[in-house]
């Protein structure tokens, strides 16, 4: 193995080492090592494609050379994008060359084993895209659509890999995906801004009489908490629409979509006994409390089943 070569593996390592940082469970070792392969290689993809969109790629320009991109432009997001779907092109095209990079590469498998198309993937990519284009939403309409790319696609493709898709679990699949990514965008508020981003509508920071000043704040005041709770709430109401994904499958599947649905419910838990001032950093859920979510999940779909 070559210098090169090492150096890459070590990227997508770190890329992959990630997983654990989320408010959910990526890939956990109840599933089988097939899905767990997959969904891995599924993360891979959607976490890299923004740490692209956000400039946050390792130092070396590792992640460059593997998309034929000269390392001096690594930090140009929207070269670094264009190369990375032309990478992600060549995943689909069984009769041209592999595809450059570690992480895609190690896509191709998942994808022709499991019949997956490209629009989730090329979703995933515009959401990054309009990041770099758009960093205000003015309604919360703008808001669900931006989740339309950013998130929803993630679901359908855990659908798509478990072989479980119907349009009933799509519609719950995206509503709790949506939920997820209000989420963390209210966990993210400060560090958003510091990439001179706000993903909470302009019509409810006016509602509310919360200006960008106020958001750059150390902690957060009385208003800005009212707005946070405000959205907290919308993020659950969208949580409980989806929850019935979960009773909707069974085995080791209701088991992991029951983390998601959890994670999102212990994330907003936390977000409630920080007296929703998220201002001083993203509030965490504890495993106690993930756990907890995970068995109200499971009870839940077990009576509705």
């Amino acid at each position: 193995m070559t210098g090169r070569q090492r150096r890459g593996e070590g990227s997508a390592r770190d890329t992959l080492d990630k997983a654990t940082d989320e408010n959910f469970p990526v890939a956990p070792f109840f599933l089988p090592r097939a899905w767990r392969d997959d969904l891995m290689a599924v993360y891979g993809f959607s976490r890299l494609v923004d740490d692209i969109g956000d400039g946050d790629l390792a130092p070396g320009g590792a992640d460059a050379r593997h998309l034929g991109v000269d390392p001096a432009q690594a930090g140009d997001r929207g070269v670094m994008l264009d190369a990375f779907e032309a990478d992600l092109r060549r995943v689909f095209d069984a009769e041209g060359p592999a595809p450059g990079h570690p992480l895609l590469n190690a896509l191709v498998p998942t994808v022709r084993n499991r019949g997956l198309t490209p629009e989730p993937f090329l979703g995933l990519i515009g959401a990054n895209r309009q990041d770099q284009l758009v960093r205000r939403y003015e309604t919360y309409d703008d808001l669900l659509a931006y989740c339309e790319l950013s998130a929803n696609p993630v679901g359908r493709l855990v659908l798509g890999i478990t072989g479980t898709e119907t349009p009933e679990r799509v519609r719950r699949s995206d509503a709790v995906c949506t939920a997820l990514q209000i989420v963390e965008h209210l966990q993210d508020v400060a560090e958003d801004l510091g990439r001179d981003r706000i993903y909470l509508p302009a019509e409810d920071m006016k509602r509310f009489r919360v200006s960008e000043a106020d958001l750059a704040a150390a902690t957060a005041n009385a208003s800005v908490r009212t707005l946070i709770a405000f959205e907290a709430e919308r993020a659950r109401d969208l949580l409980d629409e989806g929850a019935g994904l979960v009773g909707s499958v069974h085995g080791r599947l209701r088991l992991l979509l029951a983390g998601f649905v959890a994670g999102g419910r212990a994330a907003l838990a936390s977000i409630a006994a920080a007296g929703h001032d998220v201002l001083p950093g993203p509030p965490k859920p504890t495993k106690a409390r993930l756990l907890r979510e995970v068995g109200a999940a499971l009870r839940s779909a077990h009576r509705e089943g």
